[in-house]
């Protein structure tokens, strides 16, 4: 009966591993990038990082169109590209940002969440955010795609 056990539980670890495939976004292609030492706190342009519920825009030649870097507090940033991940990218898929709204320029006014990158309600398509990887190194923060 214990090895009955030990059967199922390799079979439940087996069957809950990581899936390391990635969604491909049809729309939007994968740029490698890094910033480096580029978001210093301490510079008067990303200041306002210091303080929860802020965001800067990064625009090119990071990722797409740039990227929007979000502070909400402690050591938690989050980054997502700014180009709506639910259309072909044309002069109307930059998103614009305010407040926690990204939203496009197109007919169909997509919007996302930049807190988590999710759709908000009345947004067509299947594509979240593209989210960038954050590091934080002091009052440097590091925001890369690799």
């Amino acid at each position: 009966m214990k090895s009955f056990a030990y059967i199922i539980c390799i079979i439940f670890l087996i069957g809950c591993s990581a899936n390391n495939d990635i969604i491909k976004n049809p729309y939007l292609p994968n740029y490698e990038f890094d910033t480096g030492d580029l978001i210093n706190t301490n510079l008067p342009q990303f200041n306002k990082l210091k303080l929860p519920g802020n965001f800067v825009v990064v625009d090119n030649p990071y990722g797409i169109n740039g990227f929007v870097l979000y502070y909400a507090g402690g050591t938690n940033y989050n980054a997502f590209e700014i180009t709506d991940p639910n259309h072909a990218i044309s002069s109307c898929s930059k998103l614009s940002v305010e407040g926690i709204i990204a939203t496009c320029d197109c007919d169909d006014g997509n919007s996302y969440d930049i807190l988590n990158g999710v759709m908000r309600e009345g947004t067509t398509g299947n594509y979240p955010l593209i989210r960038y990887k954050v590091e934080v190194l002091g009052s440097i923060i590091r925001v890369y795609n690799d």
